[in-house]
Formats: structure tokens, sequence, C-alpha cells
């Protein structure tokens, strides 16, 4: 359970079988709700800035290993050419990550939540003080890695994108349905492995759409060789182009 949202609490299907658990939870559940009303405050402050200075905000979401610091160390590499980048990492510990976004001159602060398995609004609002946000384009905020807590959080960016690894179960998005109702985009990543792993991709897609059935998906893969993966990266820099241009 996290420790900052009583993520393990609400929501479940376990029966309450004593009046003391019964009260427990309820006020578990309103100190829960107060949580969120203030991020969500923040995240609106968040919002109302980075709409001010033209800034798009990406939340990037996915479960550990699922290859995103290494997807956004290649995105940085090719935006380099249109825009300016920073990036917000998370982690639990360790600033190995952002360490590896520095590497493509991309300017990146490090936010360590400890215990906590997800960033908030205003972690986030704080990170962005570091920045200059009037010199830059597109701010990346690669979340903890988790497919449960960082969906319930706002954190005032434009679009959610969620990266989904084909080493993982074709059926994550059933089991985990709130990541994928929020999301905006969908990248299934990893592809070039298809051949080598148990992963049915169109079953997939199905259930995210089962879940979403307005989501967007992009197949990506950051291995050169594979054609495909290459088309994919393609469609997903012309994504992030198009997200940038309609900024409001």
């Amino acid at each position: 359970m996290c420790t900052t949202c009583g993520c393990g609490v609400s929501n479940t299907s376990t029966e309450l079988h004593s009046q003391h658990t019964h009260e427990t939870a309820t006020r578990t559940i309103a100190v829960q709700e107060s949580l969120f009303a203030k991020n969500d405050a923040y995240a609106a402050i968040n919002r109302d800035r980075l709409k001010r200075h033209r800034v798009l905000m990406l939340n990037l979401m996915s479960s550990p290993g699922a290859g995103k610091t290494t997807l956004l160390v290649e995105t940085l590499k090719r935006l380099h050419r249109d825009f300016q980048c920073a990036v917000i990492e998370g982690d639990q510990q360790t600033d190995q990550d952002a360490r590896r976004i520095r590497e493509t001159d991309t300017p990146a602060v490090q936010i360590n939540t400890g215990q906590g398995c997800h960033l908030d609004a205003h972690q986030i609002g704080h990170a962005m003080e570091n920045f200059t946000l009037p010199e830059l384009d597109i701010l990346f905020v690669e979340n903890v890695g988790n497919l449960v807590c960082p969906a319930g959080f706002d954190l005032g960016e434009r679009a959610k994108v969620v990266i989904f690894s084909v080493t993982e179960g074709a059926d994550k998005p059933l089991k985990y349905p709130n990541m994928f109702e929020v999301a905006d985009l969908l990248l299934i990543h990893k592809v070039d492995l298809l051949p080598y792993v148990d992963f049915d991709i169109n079953q997939a897609v199905r259930y995210a759409h089962q879940i979403n059935p307005g989501l967007q998906i992009i197949q990506t893969s950051t291995k050169a060789r594979q054609e495909a993966a290459g088309e994919g990266l393609e469609s997903w820099y012309a994504w992030l182009s198009h997200a940038f241009t309609s900024i409001g």
C-alpha cells in the first residue's frame, strides 16, 4: 500500500466485518478524498502556468522495466532538432535515469519519492521552478514505475501516455483498467521482441479498446534494425509534434 495515497484501502472487494474496521476505512477514504482535492488544486495551478508559457507537459507512465527511459532518451535525441525539452524524473530512489537524460544535453530534475509510488502535482510544481518555462516547448514527466497509483493523480499535464511492453501480459489493460482508461495515448513498446515472446498484440489492442474505445495506439521500438520500429517511432514523433502545435 502506498504510504502517501492509501491506495490499498478504498474501492476493494474486501467485505468489512466489524464496526471498528468500517470506521477506520471511512476515515481513510475521507483523508484520501481530501488529498485528491488538494492535488487537483495544485494541478490546476500547474496547468495554468504551462498554458501561459505554451509548454506541452506529458505524463509518461508504465510498469517498471517497460522501457520508458530508453524510449525517452531516443525521443530527446530526435526532438533536439525542433524543440526545447526538459524532463522531470520520478523514482523511489537513485538519480540514474536523470543522469541518462542529461547525457542527451536535456535538463532534468530528479524527484525521489521514498516509499511513495507516484508523483503528485505539488512535487511537479516545485520541480518546474528549476526550469525557465518561457524557453521550453515540451516538458516530459517520467512517473514512478507503477500501473496503479499514478493513474489517479492529475499533474497538470496536457496528456497521459502509457507505455506497455510486449514483455508483459496482453491482459494488462483488463488487470489495470484505470491506467488505460485515463490514457490519451498507448505506446505498445519493444515490438522488436514479438517473435520471441508469447504476446498476442491484437488481443492487447482489443483489451485496451475495451477499456478505452477512443484510445490511440502506436507500436514502438528503439531498435533501429526493425523497419516497423522505425515507422512506429516516426508516428510517435508526429503525435508529439501535433500535440505541441495544438496547444491553445
